[in-house]
């Protein structure tokens, strides 16, 4: 949409004096115009005609918002914005003062970069922590899971009401029941809150740490958020091919540190005894049960276990 002062630089000198006044007659009877004068009485013609150019950005914007196609075809000169016009007493006298205010779709747009920014993902699939998730949905998918979506709700809305706690959940359960994308609703909703959170997926993250002991400090940054953020979450524990040092050195520090600090969430095929078993057990050093029985000492009580039942999602759309 062309600017006021653009449309009457393309007038011929003859016609500009003609067609500005049928330019300033149209814009000045139209209804949104009529509307900001019955609000602000004080307004003069003087004050309306200096004002021409914010009354016709106004109009424009106005009427583009009232057919929005959508954030990413805003046709508004200021994407994802419009003009609000106040009236201010300057200098003794009423003036229109013009503002770009973001509307409704830039604003959800900016709350959804700020949660994705509060979130950390390692080997998760990005497409679980989008938007869009419908709590009804969640909730009906499968009526074998329901128990555990309830506690999920719960959670979130006693840290909602309550704010953060130390213990966190642990959801057992087969494969392919929900259990990763619970977890992500939850980082998401508790993101939306203003919390920090991170997700790993635990095969993947002690095979990356064999490459980070070339990178000292990607290690220590790595480590470091991990136990700093408010929710941190360990997907599929008990899957990965553990060895002494990524066990006792990485995980024991990072659940070391949060322990009765910070709430630390699981997502394991694996009972609490069975990943005892897991964690004692080495490729180098073979079981080491007191070792296992050490990381269990920072896990077990600070989370509250949750089955998750239900029928084999994985494949399906």
């Amino acid at each position: 949409m062309e600017t006021l002062g653009e449309l009457l630089s393309q007038m011929k000198s003859s016609q500009l004096r003609q067609r500005s006044e049928e330019l300033a007659a149209r814009l000045m009877n139209d209804p949104l115009v009529w509307e900001l004068r019955d609000s602000h009485p004080e307004l003069e013609q003087q004050q309306l005609t200096r004002g021409m150019a914010k009354l016709y950005q106004y109009v424009n914007d106005r009427r583009h918002c009232e057919n929005c196609p959508g954030l990413e075809n805003c046709p508004n000169d200021f994407p994802g914005h419009y003009t609000k016009l106040t009236v201010e007493q300057l200098g003794g006298k009423p003036e229109l003062v013009d503002l770009q205010v973001p509307c409704g779709k830039q604003l959800q747009y900016e709350r959804e970069v700020s949660v994705k920014k509060r979130i950390h993902s390692f080997y998760v699939d990005e497409r679980a922590l989008e938007t869009g998730y419908d709590e009804v949905e969640i909730m009906m998918k499968d009526n074998q899971r329901a128990p555990a979506v309830t506690k999920v709700f719960s959670y979130i809305n006693e840290v909602r009401e309550q704010g953060l706690k130390p213990s966190g959940l642990y959801l057992e359960g087969h494969f392919g029941t929900g259990k990763t994308f619970l977890m992500c609703y939850l980082l998401h909703e508790l993101a939306k809150e203003g919390h920090s959170g991170a997700i790993v997926y635990m095969p993947e993250f002690v095979e990356e740490l064999k490459s980070m002991l070339q990178d000292s400090d990607k290690l220590r940054d790595t480590v470091e958020m991990m136990k700093q953020v408010d929710l941190l979450i360990f997907d599929d524990i008990g899957a990965e091919n553990l060895n002494p040092w990524a066990r006792d050195h990485v995980l024991g520090s990072i659940l070391n540190y949060r322990m009765n600090r910070k709430p630390t969430f699981y997502t394991s095929n694996y009972s609490l005894n069975a990943l005892e078993k897991h964690l004692s057990f080495t490729s180098k050093d073979g079981e080491e049960a007191h070792k296992g029985q050490r990381l269990m000492d920072r896990i077990a009580p600070f989370v509250e276990v949750v089955q998750v039942r239900g029928t084999n999602k994985r494949g399906r759309s």
